[in-house]
């Protein structure tokens, strides 16, 4: 007599015991972000590969030239060959925000599951983020800018401070979910202590929306530091970043319109890509 088997076919079981994650870099969206990001991270990595030119080497001969076989992006005003500066600054920019937006989410955190030790804690972190989020992003920036002076340091020390509130309020939403579950109820009727409860239990299960945060916070940390360093008060010159970068080619657009066009793709397709793989994961961790 034959049996029927009801075991699940291999691919389905392979499908079934895939991560999220991985899941989620595997959809169109998320393909085409990891390709789009890796282009740009590539391309800031592999910069002393890709260009012989130093980004700070200035030529009186060739200014404001166009794109050509030594220079393939041009030149900008000073006679600085173009493909250089925008490789390096890729390389400066996702330094900063490699930086900033890790540190911000720890502090974040951290300040989340004090929050969730005891009341009083609670409330004294959800007042400093309330303090953090009066302030706009840019104003914020003036305001650190004007104490520390410009430099690479205020702009993470900025993009920190913005993602703290943003992290810490995640992460403290998910765990006033995740405590009220059975799980969590049947983990305290055991006896497991408040801290080993909150670790070993509640805050795997609050990871998912912080991975896609993650992701969304590296879209905004694009913008923040591009805007920082268009107002002047980023990462010094001639330290070239892609903010910087269209800040110098704006007196020019009508006579060289090259000049921002290599920083102006760098930053759509890091900042397009960023927000395609958002969307894959929280697609992928709502299912």
């Amino acid at each position: 007599m034959t049996t029927l088997s009801t075991a699940p076919e291999p691919s389905v079981r392979k499908r079934a015991a895939r991560h999220p994650y991985l899941t989620a870099l595997t959809t169109t969206r998320g393909r085409i972000g990891l390709l789009l990001v890796g282009l740009v991270v590539l391309g800031g990595l592999l910069a002393p590969l890709l260009t012989s030119y130093d980004p700070t080497d200035q030529s009186g001969d060739t200014l404001l030239a166009p794109g050509s076989a030594g220079h393939l992006l041009g030149t900008d005003d000073l006679g600085r060959d173009l493909l250089s500066r925008v490789l390096y600054g890729i390389r400066a920019d996702l330094e900063v925000i490699a930086t900033g937006v890790p540190l911000g989410a720890l502090l974040g955190c951290a300040f989340a599951l004090l929050a969730a030790v005891h009341p009083v804690l609670d409330t004294v972190a959800q007042r400093l983020f309330d303090l953090v989020l009066a302030f706009p992003g840019l104003i914020l920036a003036l305001a650190i800018t004007a104490v520390l002076g410009p430099g690479r340091l205020p702009v993470i020390v900025v993009i920190a401070l913005a993602e703290i509130p943003v992290f810490g309020r995640q992460l403290r939403g998910a765990i006033l979910v995740q405590r009220e579950r059975e799980y969590a109820v049947a983990a305290r009727v055991g006896g497991t202590g408040r801290a080993r409860l909150l670790l070993r239990h509640i805050l795997p299960n609050c990871a998912d929306p912080l991975v896609v945060q993650l992701a969304l916070s590296l879209t905004i940390a694009v913008f923040l530091e591009g805007a920082m360093s268009f107002l002047g008060v980023g990462v010094r010159p001639p330290e070239p970043t892609l903010g910087s970068l269209l800040s110098q080619a704006l007196p020019y657009l009508a006579q060289a319109p090259f000049f921002a066009a290599g920083p102006m793709l760098s930053v759509t397709l890091l900042v397009l890509g960023f927000s395609l793989l958002s969307e894959a994961l929280n697609r992928e961790v709502r299912r």
